[in-house]
Order: structure tokens, then sequence, then C-alpha cells
């Protein structure tokens, strides 16, 4: 999926797990499957073109993160990534529910994905990052 050397700023998947909660919750509060498609999408770029150019992202880069004075830590991009595709999987599940008939899958599936957003972006804890690091234990190793 990424490269091994890939490191991220530990702070821009926060900031993007801060944006996506309150996207999800809004598209919660107002069972709005085309809110919960669009930030599928936004899942859909980090999951398959990496943190640095998707839309949240890109946000962190240009405008927050020069904000916030040097990078002090960083982290390897796959578990990050992985639970980018983590969350597409609940975020298409909750607008096809929403979408085609089934409100309570859909909200099932977006409040699911909105308690893994808060989990990270107010305590820090990637729950998508945890599944990542599990298969990979449980998974054996390519050659």
């Amino acid at each position: 999926m990424t490269a091994p050397s890939a490191q991220v700023d530990v702070r821009g998947p926060r900031f993007a797990a801060g944006l996506t909660s309150v996207v999800l919750a809004v598209a919660l509060l107002t069972a709005s499957g085309w809110l919960v498609a669009a930030q599928a999408a936004v899942f859909a770029v980090g999951a398959l073109a990496g943190l640095r150019v998707s839309p949240y992202g890109l946000l962190f880069r240009l405008l927050v993160a020069p904000r916030l004075g040097p990078v002090r830590e960083r982290e390897p991009e796959a578990p990050p990534r992985f639970a980018q595709f983590v969350g597409l999987v609940f975020a298409v599940v909750g607008a096809s529910g929403y979408l085609l008939g089934a409100p309570l899958l859909g909200a099932v599936a977006t409040g699911l994905a909105l308690v893994a957003a808060l989990l990270n972006a107010a305590a820090g804890f990637c729950l998508g990052c945890e599944l990542y690091v599990i298969a990979r234990r449980a998974l054996p190793a390519r050659a």
C-alpha cells in the first residue's frame, strides 16, 4: 500500500480525525447519505493515494502545520493509511444504508466510524492503526 520508509507528522492524522468527526457528526444528525459519501471519497484518497494528498492532509500540510512549528514526531504512514481504508469501508456501508433506504444501517455504520474518529481526535488512539498492527502480526510475512 505504501513504501515502508514513508513517514507522516503525527499531528496530521489527528487533525484529519477531528475534521472527520465533525463531518460524520453532521451526517449522523442530518441522516445525509451524500455527506457520508463525501467523507468516503476523502477516505478513499487517503487510503489509495496517501495521506499527503488527501484533502484533509493537504489542509493540514498547507494551512495548519506551518503555524504549529517544526515536526517533533513522525510515524510510519502505513497504519494511518490502513485506518483510512477501514474508515472507507464503514463510510461506504453508511452512505449505502442512507441512500438505499436502510437508515438504521446508515446510522450504525456512520456512528461506528464517528466513534473511531473521535477516539483518534480526542485521545490520539487510532483504532484502525491498532487493527493494522494486529493484522501484521497475524498474517505471515511475505518473502
